[in-house]
């Protein structure tokens, strides 16, 4: 295994940085700061300036304040946490994995952190981000945004599915870098891999038309409706399962962390909450994605056995077919459709397709399609059923999520005056939350 050297903040920079904290402190008429006033500190410890409420909230666990208090902070009390932190971590990951572990629950910090960790630096961020005001006054919707932006994090921050992000995962991550971008802009929509509100207001009006009864809960049966009724019966049963469900936080469930590849025997789930629709979404909308072809591979490979077989693929196609012929769609026997699977994906043991086999072949969204989505796959199959280029400001290629949530967004801007599940949805929302 080959490890990556680290750059380590050196003692001398730790020492600079330090005094220059001290000249802020100094600066005050009483040489205190208030919670406010830890963006220029954030800035100084070359942190996300986003980070400044959790930096705060750390600031006082160690000095065993309470921060919903507001109280004022000595540089003293600083330097209890500043001392805490430098023993042991020597680089913006794993500094900022300290502070907000620390934030969360105190001394002695972790090394790794967890979703309610995020908490504090996504509430902070409506509040007192400009491109975030309109949503200040909405404080019900307040929860949804920061629980789809977690979601949005640990699924491209936390490859190895354990809920909890390491250092290690933090560094080879871009979050950190998309954090830093906040502080170059006030357009939410620019930083489109994780707090993008477009992206949130279409995966949040998309829940809202399958939950019809509006208690954040959806069953299989809701489920079924999604997309006009593309998805098979097979994949709804392993999607309302512990095969991929990370995010189990509803209330007639309890959480799953780190769940094994599915098996034939895991254990239903009757309900899904917003969490785990945003993940179904993030796997069904961007199956070129990591993250979406550990997902879907999860589904299918039913025994948990860390490869594909024919059987299973059997398995998933027979319940295609039946979508196709409710649809008076023409089928193809199984035979010659895994014959093209086999072709298109080259695995090295031509019995049995293995999760590295779809990571290399480049070609995972097509094999997942075959199994997963009815429509998709038809679509696939015909000469024009690739989704048309978006084009934006500069050269950046558009992911598969981005160019869906683009699309959807402008349907919703178009169709707002027509569509009775968008004026619904846009009532909950408050008019103060309509299109940015």
């Amino acid at each position: 295994m080959i490890f990556l050297k680290i750059p380590s903040i050196s003692k001398a920079e730790n020492d600079s940085t330090l005094a220059n904290i001290e000249a802020i402190f100094s600066a005050r008429i009483q040489q205190v700061l208030h919670s406010s006033d830890f963006a220029e500190v954030c800035l100084k410890m070359s942190l996300p300036v986003y980070a400044k409420r959790a930096l705060y909230e750390a600031v006082c666990q160690c000095s065993m304040l309470v921060a919903n208090d507001n109280p004022d902070v000595s540089f003293n009390q600083f330097i209890i946490f500043w001392n805490e932190l430098i023993q042991q971590n020597h680089d913006e990951a794993s500094r900022f994995i300290f502070t907000l572990s620390v934030a969360k629950a105190g001394l002695p910090g972790r090394t790794y952190l967890e979703k309610e960790d995020f908490h504090s630096i996504l509430y902070d961020l409506i509040l007192t981000y400009p491109g975030l005001k309109f949503l200040i006054g909405s404080t019900l919707f307040h929860a949804r945004y920061v629980e789809a932006v977690v979601v949005r994090i640990f699924w491209n921050v936390n490859r190895s599915w354990s809920g909890r992000i390491t250092a290690h995962e933090l560094r080879k991550s871009n979050f950190l870098q998309a954090m830093h971008l906040l502080e170059g802009s006030d357009d939410i929509n620019k930083v489109t891999e994780y707090f993008s509100y477009e992206h949130f207001y279409v995966i949040y009006c998309k829940f809202w038309e399958l939950d019809y009864d509006h208690d954040m809960i959806i069953s299989r049966e809701n489920m079924r409706r999604h997309s006009d009724g593309a998805l098979t019966n097979m994949i709804i049963d392993r999607i309302f399962s512990n095969a991929v469900n990370r995010y189990s936080f509803t209330k007639k469930q309890s959480r799953t962390l780190s769940p094994r590849p599915g098996s034939i025997r895991a254990e239903k789930i009757e309900t899904i909450g917003f969490e785990e629709f945003v993940a179904f979404l993030l796997a069904e909308e961007d199956k070129r994605h990591p993250t979406s072809i550990e997902y879907w591979f999860r589904c299918i490979d039913l025994d948990g056995d860390g490869v594909i077989s024919m059987y299973e693929m059997e398995l998933f196609y027979n319940d295609m077919i039946k979508k196709l012929h409710a649809k008076n769609a023409d089928t193809m026997e199984f035979s010659d459709v895994v014959n093209q699977l086999y072709d298109l994906v080259s695995p090295k043991d031509q019995k049995t397709i293995t999760l590295r086999d779809l990571k290399r072949c480049g070609l995972a969204h097509i094999f997942f399609n075959t199994f997963v989505n009815h429509i998709k796959y038809l679509e696939q199959e015909s000469a024009d059923g690739e989704r048309a280029a978006i084009k934006m400001d500069g050269d950046k290629t558009l992911t598969d999520w981005e160019k869906y949530c683009a699309l959807e967004y402008q349907i919703l801007l178009n169709e707002n005056e027509d569509e009775e599940n968008y004026d619904t949805c846009s009532s909950e929302l408050g008019d103060e939350v309509n299109f940015v």
